[in-house]
């Protein structure tokens, strides 16, 4: 009867060896072991993203669009165009607007509609009459 490759190694380490063929040896280590080293190309042609850090999306901040006074004089004769302009009252929220800022100049006698203002906006435009409503 002739012995087994099984029987015949028995005790010995199948011919792999002391170390080799221990848990994941002889394969260059287990799951990702060696991406900054001996599986660094491997690394480039898939998985470019894998180092480095991604960031996360945060939920807790409220979007802004905000608009400045000059910015308010450059448009305005558009968002009369568009119908954000009726009865001497200038929409901002229904333009898409939450915030007024107070760069530049404003003089057109009117009424603004916004959520927010900046105190130097608000001083700038009551130098010319001009208020400012808010939902608040």
């Amino acid at each position: 009867m002739v012995r087994t490759r099984t029987k015949k190694l028995r005790g010995g380490h199948y011919g792999r060896g002391m170390k080799a063929g221990r848990g994941k040896g002889k394969k260059g280590g287990n799951g990702m072991a060696g991406l900054g080293k001996h599986r660094w190309v491997w690394l480039l042609k898939y998985d470019r993203d894998h180092f480095g850090v991604h960031g996360f999306k945060s939920h807790s901040k409220k979007y802004e669009n905000p608009i400045t006074l000059e910015e308010l004089a450059n448009i305005y004769d558009k968002l009369k165009e568009n119908g954000f302009v009726h009865d001497d009252v200038i929409d901002l929220e229904g333009a898409g607007y939450t915030k007024l800022l107070g760069t530049g100049d404003f003089d057109i006698k009117s009424r603004i509609k916004i959520e927010r203002a900046t105190e130097k906006a608000i001083n700038k435009l009551s130098v010319h009459g001009i208020t400012i409503e808010n939902d608040e």
